[in-house]
């Protein structure tokens, strides 16, 4: 329930859904008309069909016991990496690395990752990072540490360094700066802008070209949620250039009969206003 939702919306969901669901059995043995009605209000309802089915899942190949195996907690549906990392770690007080929101800022600071945290050698960077700090015992407590560390002292603006309790073990020159954020161009010509087709996040969806890192000011900057962190976007103006195989211009009238990713689209109607 709390990805892609806050806790405060959560809070009050979660206990009535355990009121209704008390155990993995009675989630198992329900319909899926009555999960959705349960989780109502909540939305991004795929998070509710795969509960759902990792329950049944659960029941069929595990007795009703949750597994405690990472690897094992991978193969149910909805659960990835982090989920499955840390449900071995919260639950089970393995000690795994974790990623998300607020560790991600903090090992990026800490580590000085240059790459953006949403990249494929960013990513990558991040979980080494993470796994370098783990403590073997403790775990728990540990992740819980990091989290809070950067919800309440190391945060995304305005960093409180002056308190910061791993301060003599940062790298990075300017921690607010970091994590580097994803930069994309907007180029017009003729009533038209210039897109380029999405590779890994939305594949083949229509986005503002990327650009490497710019020395000009952003002309718009926007956050938005992706799986279990933040990204920062900005745009910036660039001249219109002869486009590349895997760009196309489209006239902007016809903008709304393309799939654009939503903080794009965003972007692009923002500055086109």
């Amino acid at each position: 329930m709390l990805q892609q939702t806050q806790a405060a919306t959560v809070v009050p969901y979660y206990n009535r859904w355990l009121r209704r669901f008390p155990t993995i059995r009675s989630l198992a043995a329900t319909t899926e008309s009555d999960v959705l009605h349960a989780w109502q209000g909540l939305g991004y309802y795929a998070r509710a069909r795969n509960l759902h089915r990792c329950a049944k899942m659960i029941v069929e190949k595990f007795g009703g016991r949750l597994p405690n195996d990472p690897n094992e907690l991978k193969s149910l549906p909805g659960i990835g990496l982090y989920s499955a990392n840390a449900i071995a770690i919260f639950a089970f007080d393995q000690s795994l690395p974790i990623v998300e929101a607020n560790t991600a800022r903090v090992l990026s600071r800490l580590f000085n990752i240059r790459a953006p945290i949403d990249s494929t050698s960013g990513r990558r960077k991040l979980w080494d990072a993470s796994a370098e700090l783990v403590p073997q015992k403790g775990a728990r407590d540990f992740q819980n540490a990091m989290m809070d560390l950067g919800a309440l002292i190391c945060t995304a603006h305005n960093p409180r360094c002056q308190i910061c309790p791993v301060k003599t073990c940062c790298r990075a020159r300017d921690p607010a700066s970091l994590p580097l954020t994803e930069s994309h161009s907007l180029s017009t010509k003729a009533g038209a802008v210039l897109l380029e087709q999405c590779g890994q996040r939305w594949r083949g969806m229509w986005m503002l070209p990327k650009i490497p890192a710019p020395r000009s000011a952003p002309i718009h900057t926007a956050c938005f949620p992706f799986t279990h962190h933040r990204v920062t976007l900005q745009v910036f103006r660039s001249k219109a250039v002869r486009s590349a195989s895997h760009q196309r211009w489209f006239p902007i009238r016809r903008l709304n009969k393309i799939p654009v990713p939503s903080p794009h689209r965003r972007a692009i109607r923002a500055l086109l206003a």
